[in-house]
């Protein structure tokens, strides 16, 4: 496997598949698996602010329910306190204790307060990077994409100087310029980019007629908005491109690499296939670099990225355009 070494955030990879934040991370023995296989690095389930709240907001509705059964029945649990994000992080510990490649927590808090205070537990866990999932839903139709940008750049800054291990950003691909967020979250201190999250989406039960919340996994084709960003970024910023979402075989972690990515996250490849498809992606990244003669990653990472190719708008949309106009039996059809 030395030939598939790679690095993301300064951080030492034996291959480039790193196994993103899912709650395949939440069992050990799945982990275990998956770092056999061949998974380069593990992103730690994710904690959320607003799920600890909620979590502890449930737990006080329990305890009140009791105050007025009985007087004496109100010292019942006088010590029942919710266990706030301690589990989380006794949780993700022992699991950095458990295996030799890298764990990466992952964290998405609410108030910048909590940003830093969870950052900082996170990092004395002894995990070896964090990443940061930097999404936003706006709430109202006065609240500007400028603004949303700046908090976000500004909260990076401050977390930059309150921990010392390496630091990525996840992105959403719904900001109004990605490339100029990127650049700005470069600038502010992430040594990676994690292009893109997959949110939820809601979805409604017609019959029912209620709101449902479904798992979405992802499919092949929805790696081509990575691709285009990986492509396009290459070169132009410092931080490591790791590319996230629709990456299912070898082959998609190797366009990936050849638009410039340093690595890949997958989640959906293992839910649909199990952990030993990690092991078959390996293999055939391999047999498609002996076949070309590479001996390394770096041969051919960002060899098809814009700042190496001769065709200026290969990842713009003028390309789009002119791909239209050719006559149809060109057109190739993508599985």
């Amino acid at each position: 496997m030395k030939r598939l070494k790679t690095t993301f955030m300064g951080i030492h990879l034996k291959t480039p598949i790193v196994v993103g934040a899912s709650s395949l991370s939440a069992d050990r023995d799945t982990v275990k698996r998956l770092e056999k296989a061949g998974a380069a690095a593990i992103v730690y389930k994710s904690l959320f602010e607003e799920q600890i709240q909620l979590e502890r907001l449930e737990l006080e509705d329990e305890l009140e329910a009791f105050d007025e059964r009985h007087a004496e029945m109100i010292t019942t649990h006088p010590h029942l306190e919710h266990a706030g994000i301690q589990e989380h992080l006794l949780k993700l510990r022992r699991l950095k204790e458990s295996v030799e490649i890298p764990v990466i927590a992952s964290l998405n808090a609410v108030y910048e307060d909590s940003w830093i205070e969870y950052a900082i537990k996170l990092q004395e866990t002894g995990v070896d990077g964090l990443e940061l999932n930097f999404y936003s839903l706006p709430k109202s139709p006065d609240e500007t994409g400028q603004s949303i940008e700046e908090a976000q750049i500004e909260l990076l800054s401050k977390i930059t100087k309150e921990v010392t291990i390496p630091l990525s950003v996840k992105l959403s691909p719904f900001y109004a310029n990605v490339m100029n967020v990127a650049s700005r979250m470069d600038k502010a201190g992430a040594q990676g980019l994690v292009m893109f999250n997959r949110l939820f989406e809601p979805d409604i039960d017609i019959e029912n007629e209620v709101n449902t919340l479904k798992l979405n996994l992802s499919r092949r084709e929805d790696l081509r908005l990575s691709l285009r960003y990986a492509a396009l970024l290459e070169g132009r910023i410092e931080a490591d491109i790791c590319a996230s979402t629709g990456i299912m075989k070898g082959e998609d972690a190797i366009k990936m690499m050849l638009a410039g990515a340093n690595c890949v996250q997958i989640v959906s490849a293992i839910y649909k296939n199990d952990t030993d498809h990690v092991e078959k992606m390996l293999e055939d990244m391999l047999r498609w670099m002996e076949g070309k003669g590479y001996e390394k990653i770096e041969d051919f990472r960002g060899k098809l990225s814009k700042s190496n190719l001769k065709d200026p708008y290969a990842y713009e949309r003028a390309q789009y355009v002119d791909y239209l106009m050719r006559p149809h039996e060109n057109l190739v059809k993508v599985p």
